[in-house]
């Protein structure tokens, strides 16, 4: 089981809402007491929120499913049922949310208590309480809650930090953010030991940054190779890239000017980093002959108008001087970068005269009715309850659909479909007086059910 994970998929379902309750009051010398049934409870949300002392999506690798608490069913004596219990998901500051089939970007959570509602819980029933009216006095039925959200999300972490050191395996990435903070990454002389990007915290004077040590750039990682093609997101929000070089490396065709470029195409090759400024540390100095091959290319780095550093992790030496320009560089960009405003919710209404529903002709005898509207009803009725039927003839009547399914041009017996062709509700339309001139007759009857 690995100990860092960056990617994961989540299978996330809200809590449905409770039932409502049909229940009449009973009470001594009282015959006539009314309709007392309470709502349905609201299905509890899933949140996702940034928890600073969340790290990594390890737990969500290990437990991908996560269920919140279904709303309990209203009762008699007008008493509503109780709500399901939230779930809040911690997730690191920097976590990106897509949705998994498609890929589409929902949310990116950063900042410390950011939240974000990545499922609904469904809406409780209504209880026949809430359903009695002047012509419906006492309703022998309830509406059922309302299923909640059901969706796989990609959780894709990009790591925080203002520095981010890259440059091939093996060449001192590790040792040096071990070297400027506090950080404890595993160090070994063999390429690729370093698997999971490092976040060390430095201190220059006033500046206190973060460090992010990038693993596994080499040659093709862009398009998958090794282990760049993973890890290279790390690097997108990062304000200053910082290229750290092995000037004692003994592989043929390897040298300090060829590695910068070998990493740079890379760079190139990912896109989104143009902007950052660079910095070059030429590391390993400790080596005799790698100090004279760092004096010998510094140069021809100052000339690409690179600020060039020479350094040994190893020994320290140079590392101050190191620190301090990062932390200039670091304290320069936050300055410049623009004040954060809090993101703002656009309401737009729906148009004057929009019916909250559409109708389409499949084909002659054939009619679907989508929308958000008669789509929730049908969730809403118990179809073992005759009145709740009629209750839904009611409520799509007074909506006009019947209008606009005559408009179409349907006859009586033509198959209509509510919601999607797979898996809505089908029945075969039969065209009847409006409720309010319908003959009337015992409860739990109607005449548009015959």
């Amino acid at each position: 089981m690995p100990d860092f994970v960056d990617q994961v998929v989540l299978h996330i379902r809200a809590g449905d809402g409770g039932n409502g309750c049909a229940s009449i009051h009973r009470e001594k010398f009282k015959p006539l007491g009314g309709p007392d049934g309470g709502n349905g409870g609201r299905g509890g949300d899933v949140i996702l929120e940034v928890d600073p002392n969340t790290a990594t999506l390890l737990d969500y690798h290990r437990r991908p499913h996560r269920k919140a608490e279904n709303g309990k069913q209203g009762q008699g004596s007008n008493r509503d049922g109780a709500n399901g219990e939230d779930v809040i998901l911690p997730v690191p500051n920097g976590t990106v949310v897509k949705d998994a089939a498609t890929g589409e970007v929902l949310v990116d959570l950063v900042g410390a208590g950011t939240r974000y509602v990545i499922a609904q819980g469904g809406h409780g029933g209504l209880g026949n309480a809430a359903l009695a009216t002047t012509k419906r006095k006492a309703p022998g039925f309830a509406l059922l809650g309302e299923p909640g959200d059901a969706l796989d999300v990609m959780l894709e972490l990009k790591s925080v930090a203002d520095v981010a050191l890259v440059g091939f395996p093996s060449a001192g990435k590790s040792s040096l953010i071990a070297a400027l903070s506090a950080a404890k990454p595993k160090i070994a002389d063999y390429p690729f030991t370093t698997l999971i990007p490092n976040l060390g915290v430095v201190t220059a004077g006033e500046n206190v940054f973060t460090v992010a040590d990038v693993p596994g750039l080499i040659p093709g990682a862009s398009q998958g190779k090794g282990l760049g093609h993973e890890f290279l997101r790390h690097v997108e929000r990062c304000d200053m890239l910082v290229h750290v070089i092995d000037c004692a490396t003994m592989e043929p065709g390897r040298d300090p000017v060829t590695d910068y470029e070998v990493i740079e195409a890379e760079l190139r090759a990912y896109g989104k980093l143009e902007d950052r400024p660079r910095m070059v540390v030429l590391n390993k100095a400790d080596v005799p002959d790698a100090r004279e091959l760092a004096e010998l290319v510094r140069p021809e780095f100052e000339a690409k108008g690179l600020q060039v550093f020479t350094i040994s992790a190893a020994t320290h030496d140079g590392l101050r001087e190191l620190t301090y320009a990062m932390g200039e560089w670091v304290a320069a960009a936050r300055a410049n970068k623009p004040v954060e405003e809090p993101t703002r919710l656009v309401i737009r209404p729906k148009q004057l005269g929009d019916a909250g529903f559409k109708v389409r002709r499949v084909n002659d005898n054939l009619f679907q009715i989508t929308g958000e509207k008669p789509e929730r009803w049908i969730r809403q009725t118990d179809f073992s309850n005759d009145e709740a039927v009629g209750y839904l003839a009611d409520r799509l009547e007074r909506l006009g659909v019947e209008e606009e399914l005559a408009k179409a041009g349907a006859k009586a017996g033509a198959e209509v479909v509510i919601g999607p062709m797979e898996g809505g509700y089908v029945f075969d339309w039969q065209p009847t007086l409006s409720a309010e001139s319908a003959r009337q007759g015992p409860r739990g009857t109607d005449a548009r059910l015959g």
